[in-house]
Formats: structure tokens, C-alpha cells, sequence
């Protein structure tokens, strides 16, 4: 159905028939309680802590001695925020927590190839939401710390990171 369609159907019902299929959307799909939930009662700061705190255990687990250590975590978060429409500070700034999460792990672990290669996409990812929402005066020495640490640890793919980094420090010029 076509959204020109849906808003023809939607304007023909009566008040109460469109309640009761909000209503029934609400039952049936958890997608849209979520929704619902957040619209209408965010606790934003509430959501980025608990989704630090799982974070934080995916690196420094707190019950089990092996750490799990998967981007797919914070990945998960952060796409769900974002469908939500969370405010893209506290967004960045999650993303950012992630990849400082990231490299105090590997500062004590060794890690592979991959690690990298999944952080790189991670701090790309971060970059850009940054510029997009002209965050750079905010998250810019963040930015900075976590670039000087993918340096001072040698992580692999560095040159990578240097060109995405260099994205930001452009407009300063």
C-alpha cells in the first residue's frame, strides 16, 4: 500500500476506529509499543546508561571470566535509538563510549584483525554522525583521544582511521 493510500484509508475512519487500530498496532508489534514508549516517555539518560552498562560488559564482563567483545552489541543500541529518534548528542556520544570501551579492552587484550577492522567501521560510523549533526566543537576531542590511541596501540587498519579522522579536522582549517 502506498503512503498516499494509507492516508486516504486513515482519513475515512472515525475517531474511535482509528484509536482502535492504533491499539491493536500497539498489541500485536512490539516495534511499535517501543515506540509508543519511548514518544511518549523517552528517559534518554536512563536508556544511554543501560546500554553503557551492556556495553561495558561485552569488554569487562562482570559474571563470566571470557570477554564476548562484539560490535553487534552497541550496534544494536545504537540502531534502535536511532529508529527511535534519540537526540544525536546523546547518540554520538554513545558511539563514542563504545569505541573508548573498545580500546581500554585492547590496551589489556590482544585482538585480531577483525577487532579492527569492526572498530574502524564502528569510529566511521561515529565520524559521520558527528558531522552530519555538526557535533564536531562537542565530540571533537574525543574524536582526537580515540584517533592518538588507534596510534599509541598500533592498531591495524591506521591509516584508515587517520583518513576518516582527517574528515574532521578539516574544517577547522
Amino acid at each position: 500500500m502506498s503512503k498516499s493510500a494509507l492516508k486516504k484509508y486513515l482519513s475515512s475512519l472515525k475517531k474511535r476506529e482509528l484509536e482502535i487500530q492504533i491499539l491493536d498496532l500497539y498489541e500485536r508489534f512490539p516495534q511499535v509499543k517501543t515506540f509508543y514508549d519511548f514518544a511518549f516517555n523517552p528517559k534518554e539518560d536512563k536508556l544511554i546508561g543501560d546500554a553503557k552498562a551492556r556495553i561495558s560488559n561485552e569488554y569487562f564482563p562482570r559474571k563470566r571470566k571470557r570477554p564476548r567483545a562484539r560490535r553487534s552489541v552497541a550496534q544494536k543500541f545504537i540502531r534502535k535509538f536511532s529508529t527511535l529518534g534519540m537526540d544525536p548528542y546523546l547518540l554520538a556520544d554513545l558511539m563514542l563510549y563504545n569505541l573508548e570501551t573498545a580500546q581500554r579492552f585492547s590496551a589489556v587484550r590482544k585482538v585480531n584483525e577483525a577487532f579492527y577492522k569492526s572498530m574502524l567501521r564502528s569510529y566511521s560510523e561515529a565520524v559521520s554522525h558527528v558531522i552530519l549533526h555538526s557535533l564536531e566543537n562537542e565530540f571533537q576531542n574525543r574524536m582526537d583521544h580515540i584517533y592518538a590511541q588507534v596510534r599509541e596501540q598500533d592498531w591495524g587498519f591506521a591509516d584508515e582511521f587517520e583518513r576518516i579522522h582527517s574528515t574532521t579536522t578539516l574544517k577547522e582549517l
